[in-house]
């Protein structure tokens, strides 16, 4: 409970400073060795807040998608590689980091787990009202999924 608590805290601070949104989500295209549970949701005006905790086994992707709201991660466990549509990664995450990424369908993008141990990821969702936290996309040509 004290974890969840410091977790939503860290979130929501996250949250105010305004930061351009992360990645992962449980349900991309072709996205394989994902799991995702929801710890929180809520509405506020227009805006939907899920927080999920979602796990990557080892050899696993979220597949291509983005997001139509801000998104917001911290790495708990593990290594995500991230990368945007022009195949070239954007970034590598470690346990104890934190990750944002750009909303709307300019940035699809994709968070793999090339490591040997699960990455376990806290996840912030800030979407407009009864929007999806994501949608899925093609792969864009890049030679991995």
């Amino acid at each position: 409970m004290r974890k969840k608590t410091r977790f939503t805290l860290t979130a929501a601070a996250l949250s105010s400073l305004s930061l351009t949104a992360l990645p992962v989500t449980a349900h991309a295209t072709s996205g394989n060795g994902v799991t995702a549970v929801t710890i929180s949701e809520h509405t506020v005006g227009d805006t939907d807040y899920v927080l999920k905790e979602i796990t990557l086994a080892p050899g696993g992707s979220t597949g291509w998608h983005y997001h139509p709201g801000k998104v917001y991660g911290y790495v708990k466990q593990g290594v995500l590689s991230h990368n945007e549509s022009s195949c070239n990664s954007d970034g590598v995450y470690h346990a104890g980091q934190i990750i944002s990424e750009a909303s709307g369908s300019g940035y699809v993008h994709i968070g793999r787990n090339l490591g040997s141990i699960p990455v376990v990821l806290e996840v912030l969702y800030q979407s407009p009202a009864g929007q999806p936290l994501a949608v899925d996309a093609p792969n864009p040509g890049c030679p991995f999924e």
